[in-house]
């Protein structure tokens, strides 16, 4: 509006007063060359007046852009009032002038036409300029300088037209991690097996754990996209662990690269609720997949035993930024295909009463019993039918016991350097619906403290009861205690040392003889940890 304005005085001045204050010489002035000077004071008066008022119109322009303005576009529209008006002026007087002169010859005359000519040349040139440093810094492209730059025709319609795909790739995350260690068990156990192990299984061995592929783009609904979309590779050891589980899977091999993908979506009701459909990773336990974002280099016994992943649909609602809601319906636990026709299902809440503390209750009911087995390694019955080439056959009166879940955890960052977590949890599971249930009870506690920027320390103990062996196989109660020493050399690269002692109250580890068992097993592991993207910071 205030541009409107100035614009429309400045016209008022150049088209009205000074054509009239021009006649008004000529008719007071009974000589050409009086005439002429007369007008040439005229236009340089005008002119220093509509430069002052140009400058004024540029500081009202730049303290009244919209937030977010480009500077560029700012300067671009006050440097073009300064200049068109410029131009409307000495356009209006010289013509006159020259009109009543008839002489192409007077040097004021042809003073005037070359500086008309340059103030052209000068609008083309700050367009120009204009237009290059918006492109150069990714900052949207105004119309009137797409339509008024020469020689942009082709290249601005073409920006234009990628537009989506640009805005779309600087929202997309990629990120890269490889996670490899050297572990060693003093049991010198037959095979170098670390016993209970979900990631360093192995001893006296350079090992990589894993490495993985991250590509995400997260819903962002501030920014009007309700969808978005993650998907997770990974290659290595704990891809067995967690991928090619056959007693699970009933085709291990189809999915085991594919720790995660899913697509979100969220619906606008009230605050919003987050619906993903795929496969994701399970917030069963306290722990997770990333060695970054966890204290300790190993994993604990929940962790091995607890859900690693679900394939399904889930739901998150939060209600406020103190308390959230999560349903989950899946195929089953570490299932991406079913193994039978029961749906499981979760029911979760997320508690945040202060910023420093959060708070986890989840209840999972299942059903883990297949009523299916594939033939992966041969050995079908003739005539079997198959999936895809791979054979199978129905079981018989399939058990149809359920499995429960309870599980608990929460984390309390009492100071800036000192993280404290407690997880308890409880697991039912019944091979029959009349069947006496097996079950596994126990919990962990943690310790966190940043000595300095770069050093930290870590410490977990835990107790696990596997009355009727669901986690080991063997009913017997498992204890365990890791120190964890992390020096992280910059964001992106760290190293863990770590000492643990797990034990049992009856013989179960490995040794250096074969049939020989120990009740205790003592590890020693050096972990590297390296991870990179353009989201660095951020847990994964």
């Amino acid at each position: 509006m205030l541009l409107q304005i100035i614009q429309a005085a400045l016209w008022g001045v150049s088209t009205v007063v000074a054509p009239f204050l021009f006649r008004f010489l000529c008719g007071m002035a009974s000589e050409v060359q009086r005439v002429q000077r007369a007008c040439s004071k005229l236009i340089q008066a005008m002119s220093l007046i509509l430069i002052t008022a140009c400058k004024y119109a540029r500081g009202i322009l730049i303290n009244a852009a919209p937030k977010g303005s480009h500077p560029m576009q700012v300067k671009g529209k006050s440097a073009q009032v300064l200049l068109v008006s410029s131009l409307i002026v000495v356009v209006t007087v010289a013509f006159p002038l020259a009109t009543y002169s008839q002489s192409s010859s007077d040097p004021e005359v042809q003073q005037l036409r070359e500086l008309v000519l340059k103030l052209q040349s000068r609008i083309e040139q700050l367009e120009k300029n204009q237009l290059s440093r918006l492109q150069a810094s990714d900052e949207p492209v105004p119309n009137a300088i797409q339509n008024a730059a020469p020689g942009k025709s082709d290249s601005v319609p073409a920006i234009s037209a990628d537009r989506p795909m640009l805005d779309f790739l600087k929202s997309t995350v990629l990120d890269f991690g490889l996670d490899g260690y050297y572990g060693y068990n003093f049991n010198y156990p037959i095979g170098r097996v670390n016993l209970l192990r979900a990631y360093d299984v192995s001893s006296n061995a350079f090992s990589l754990n894993q490495a993985n592929i991250i590509i995400k783009n997260d819903a962002d609904v501030a920014a009007g996209r309700r969808f978005g979309m993650r998907v997770d590779l990974q290659y290595g050891q704990a891809t067995s662990t967690l991928q090619g589980n056959a007693g699970n899977e009933p085709r291990p091999d189809v999915y085991r690269p594919i720790f995660q993908a899913y697509g979100t979506y969220v619906v606008p009701l009230g605050n919003g609720v987050t619906v993903d459909v795929g496969k994701w990773a399970s917030s069963l336990g306290l722990e997770g997949n990333y060695t970054k974002d966890q204290m300790n280099y190993s994993r604990s016994y929940w962790f091995n035993f607890l859900p690693f992943y679900h394939m399904g649909a889930r739901a998150n609602y939060k209600f406020n930024d103190k308390v959230g809601f999560n349903y989950w319906v899946t195929n089953g636990t570490q299932q991406t295909e079913p193994f039978n026709g029961f749906k499981d299902q979760m029911f979760g809440l997320n508690l945040m009463p202060k910023k420093t503390v959060n708070w986890t209750v989840n209840y999972y009911l299942g059903q883990e019993h297949p009523d299916v087995v594939f033939f992966n390694n041969g050995g079908a019955p003739p005539n079997s039918p198959t999936e895809q080439g791979i054979p199978f056959q129905p079981i018989t009166n399939a058990p149809n016991g359920k499995l429960h879940i309870f599980d608990s955890y929460l984390t309390w960052q009492s100071t800036p350097k000192l993280t404290l977590a407690i997880e308890g949890d409880y697991v039912i599971q019944r091979l029959l619906a009349e069947s006496a249930p097996a079950h596994t009870v126990g919990g962990a506690l943690y310790a966190r403290y940043q000595m300095t920027h770069k050093a930290a320390v870590a410490g977990r103990t835990e107790y696990l009861s596997d009355r009727g062996g669901l986690f080991s196989g063997t009913t017997q109660a498992l204890k365990e205690a890791t120190l964890t020493y992390e020096y992280k050399f910059a964001e992106g690269f760290l190293a863990r040392t770590e000492w643990r002692r797990d034990f049992s109250n009856r013989p179960f580890f490995l040794t250096d003889q074969l049939g020989i068992l120990s009740s205790h097993q003592n590890t020693a592991t050096l972990g590297i940890v390296w991870w990179w993207g353009n989201k660095m910071g951020e847990s994964w």
